[in-house]
């Protein structure tokens, strides 16, 4: 089921990326600066969207997806190297990247916070984490509703949690956000994050 999922990813997400996600996608990762790394890249969804950064570092475990989306790599305006890994161990040194972007992909990594101490550490300090998410609903019918769709849904949508508490895990990791917009419903959020690991490094508040 997860194979099928992920072949046929595109297919089911294109009505989305055209009446919703695509104009969304334009306008967070046209921010990124510097060198940025991109966390669970997919297909390359993102890829033809990055005008302003120097170069970019796309992290993806998946095979099937990994392959689909190195054509839109090689088409990108800017450079973009594509490595199979996983969130949760970066192959990559402490302060390498100045931004990190991630776009629907903290639902369905197996372990959420390991994949935040990995993105906090290979950030700068002061860099910038930009991301937009779907999340659990604080609502007691419509967020118990996802609690309980979600172990159907992991099974059908390759690993997708419905009700991640990603804004709660990212400020867990110690990261602060500036910058935060809540769309149809609160269900999805677009939120820009900045590494303060300089000020937990030195005592400072």
């Amino acid at each position: 089921m997860r194979s099928f999922f992920h072949k046929t990813y595109d297919l089911w997400m294109r009505p989305l990326e055209h009446y919703a996600f695509g104009a969304i996608r334009k306008r967070l990762i046209g921010q990124a600066r510097g060198k940025v790394l991109e966390i669970g890249s997919g297909t390359g969804a993102n890829f033809k969207y990055y005008k302003s950064a120097n170069q970019v570092v796309a992290v993806e475990p998946d095979e099937v997806m990994l392959k689909k989306s190195l054509p839109l790599a090689e088409a990108s305006a800017v450079p973009i190297h594509v490595v199979r890994a996983g969130a949760e161990s970066l192959p990559f040194e402490e302060d390498t990247f100045d931004c990190v972007a991630g776009t629907l992909v903290f639902c369905t990594i197996p372990d959420p916070m390991a994949a935040w101490r990995e993105i906090t550490r290979v950030c700068k300090p002061g860099g910038h984490i930009i991301l937009m998410e779907h999340v659990r609903i604080s609502h007691p019918v419509w967020g118990t509703l996802q609690d309980w769709l979600t172990p159907w849904w992991k099974r059908c949508c390759g690993g997708c949690h419905l009700n991640r508490t990603t804004l709660d895990d990212l400020q867990q990791a110690g990261l602060h956000i500036i910058e935060l917009e809540q769309m149809f419903n609160v269900l999805f959020v677009i939120a820009k994050a900045v590494n303060n690991k300089a000020c937990a490094m030195s005592g400072t508040p």
